[in-house]
């Protein structure tokens, strides 16, 4: 039974968060067309006239994971191209939290989005602005610290285009170990900066995100 079913009293109707994050799990599961009210009904133990106490319609839940894939993905993700960073190198790696936390950043959310917007043309245009909205602050990034723009512009494609491909290679492999990840980081970084990470801005990284115990390089 799904952790999504909650003991509940008669005539609950349950929350609204709670129907977003079935719709969620259904659609980074099995994809869009999963997003159905009476499964979703199903898989919370829940009556489709329930759902209607929360959401107009089917599309008004769509919305709902839309805006907090707007939110989550790409809200976190120019605010971190905003944070405070002595130099561009330390700019990258709090970037990179982005690729290893996933309540900062969620990678099967946005890869069930871009699968989503093959099935449905009227999602396109948001997935495209996203992109425009993420690579416009990769650039600025860069700008802030004494790119020019067009050196600024490239590296924020490439460095972007980088982790998106990344995402949707690895999707259905499983997990990359922690350790080899954060070993190729800094030569990411070389590549895309043209400079080395410092090693007290790398160690402060490491910090943030140990291996754990046990676990080796």
């Amino acid at each position: 039974m799904s952790d999504l079913l909650i003991e509940k009293t008669s005539g609950w109707r349950g929350t609204r968060e709670i129907w977003i994050e079935a719709a969620y799990q259904a659609l980074i599961e099995h994809g869009i067309d999963a997003v159905k009210v009476m499964p979703l009904a199903d898989r919370l133990g829940l009556s489709r006239t329930s759902f209607y106490g929360h959401f107009s319609d089917r599309n008004d839940l769509l919305d709902a994971l839309i805006t907090q894939w707007q939110t989550k993905n790409t809200g976190n993700l120019v605010k971190r191209t905003e944070d405070y960073a002595e130099t561009i190198t330390e700019a990258i790696l709090n970037l990179f939290d982005l690729w290893l936390l996933p309540e900062l950043f969620d990678s099967r959310l946005e890869f069930a989005m871009r699968n989503w917007a093959h099935a449905d043309p009227d999602l396109t245009p948001m997935l495209e602005e996203a992109d425009r909205v993420r690579i416009e602050a990769f650039t600025a990034m860069f700008e802030r610290f004494g790119y020019e723009h067009a050196s600024a512009d490239v590296r924020a494609n490439t460095m972007y285009l980088t982790q998106i491909g990344y995402i949707s290679i690895v999707k259905d492999r499983p997990s990359e170990p922690l350790g080899p990840r954060l070993q190729r980081m800094p030569h990411y970084i070389e590549i895309f900066t043209g400079k080395t990470v410092s090693d007290a801005e790398f160690a402060r990284f490491r910090a943030r995100h140990p291996l754990g115990p046990g676990k080796t390089e």
